[in-house]
């Protein structure tokens, strides 16, 4: 069993890297993928300490890019070595991008009369402040009644507060990703606005898109079969996961859906 999507408190987890390791054996998984948003160091911090012999930890990243309709993510998996410097230079930049966002997040929920500091989100999010931690200090100072409500009034796309990211294309992540050497995948695809889902996929496929998260706590079961027949229609891998944040999306457990590793050892024939 295998999940290769899972987050720390690197990015919006609420486990540190040696504690999501630790559930990860517990559960009894084979291979995990540490893919925090924006950032590598989760993956980094779990390599201090060496993992269990019976999980391989798998380097990976999760990357919000723009696309016509607002922002989509983009995993991807340096399953045989480093990204190196040049990415990873790239993703400082990014990182440049999301501090500003940021800075305007907190100008607009002001002009709300929302009273939030950088301070108090930067305390949750650390070197890696998102909206989730946003929607954290909303829902602690009373002005939102949980995190889903923050963000369909004051986070989301559409709501009153939202700032948009000027973040990277996504046919630019697809390619930074391959000349980094790793495998790219459409992450949850199920959440996509799109008109015509077949369509973008095939030209992702076209930019050199090389998975598609089939499986996903998100996905019903006809959801699944619908992208695992779209990835062998455009020879497509496949790749899923929990999708796990530990307490802060409760009710998502590790290795779930359960994946077998033939779906991992197949991933590693793209590059």
């Amino acid at each position: 069993m295998i999940d290769l999507h899972s987050h720390t408190d690197h990015s919006d987890g609420s486990c540190s890297p040696a504690e999501l390791v630790r559930l990860a054996a517990e559960a009894g998984l084979e291979a995990l993928a540490i893919t925090d948003h924006d950032t590598l160091s989760g993956y980094d911090e779990a390599c201090l300490a060496p993992p269990p012999a019976s999980l391989e930890l798998i380097r990976g990243i999760e990357i919000t890019c723009r696309y016509e309709r607002g922002s989509i993510h983009l995993l991807g998996y340096f399953l045989h070595a480093d990204p190196g410097e040049h990415f990873r230079a790239w993703l400082s930049e990014t990182h440049r991008h999301r501090r500003e966002r940021n800075l305007r997040l907190i100008g607009r929920l002001r002009e709300l009369g929302l009273q939030v500091a950088i301070e108090e989100v930067d305390a949750l999010g650390r070197t890696m402040t998102g909206r989730p931690h946003f929607a954290r200090v909303l829902v602690s100072k009373g002005y939102a009644a949980s995190v889903e409500d923050a963000f369909q009034r004051y986070l989301g796309e559409g709501s009153a507060g939202y700032v948009e990211r000027h973040g990277p294309g996504l046919r630019e992540t697809i390619e930074r990703i391959a000349a980094a050497g790793g495998v790219s995948s459409l992450a949850h695809p199920v959440r996509i606005d799109v008109d015509d889902e077949e369509a973008f996929l095939a030209q992702m496929a076209a930019a050199g898109l090389d998975a598609i998260e089939a499986f996903h706590s998100l996905h019903s079961e006809a959801d699944s079969a619908r992208y695992l027949e779209l990835a062998r229609r455009y020879s497509l891998a496949v790749t899923g996961g929990s999708d796990f944040h530990g307490s802060l999306h409760g009710g998502l457990r590790l290795g779930c859906p359960s994946l077998d590793r033939h779906w991992l050892d197949a991933l590693r024939l793209r590059r």
